[in-house]
């Protein structure tokens, strides 16, 4: 969970995620945790910067042969 999601956007101070939001990704990563233990798997979940967070992830892993995310897509204006 990347906190910058959280903050208000730099347009209007909107949060980009509100508590509706917020709860619906709470409770998908949480059946998809519960999902992925019923088939002898794990999740893992951290909170902080993604470039922060997957390059310690990584290192604390130790044998990571590859590593696949996505960007957000941001409207030009």
């Amino acid at each position: 969970f990347d906190p910058r999601h959280y903050l208000g956007t730099h347009c209007y101070g909107l949060p980009k995620t509100g508590p509706h939001r917020l709860r619906f990704l709470l409770e998908s990563v949480k059946d998809l945790r519960e999902t992925l233990k019923k088939k002898g798997s794990t999740l893992v979940v951290r909170k902080g910067k993604p470039e922060d967070v997957v390059c310690d992830l990584i290192t604390q892993l130790g044998s990571v042969t590859a590593v696949v995310f996505h960007e957000e897509v941001r409207e030009i204006l």
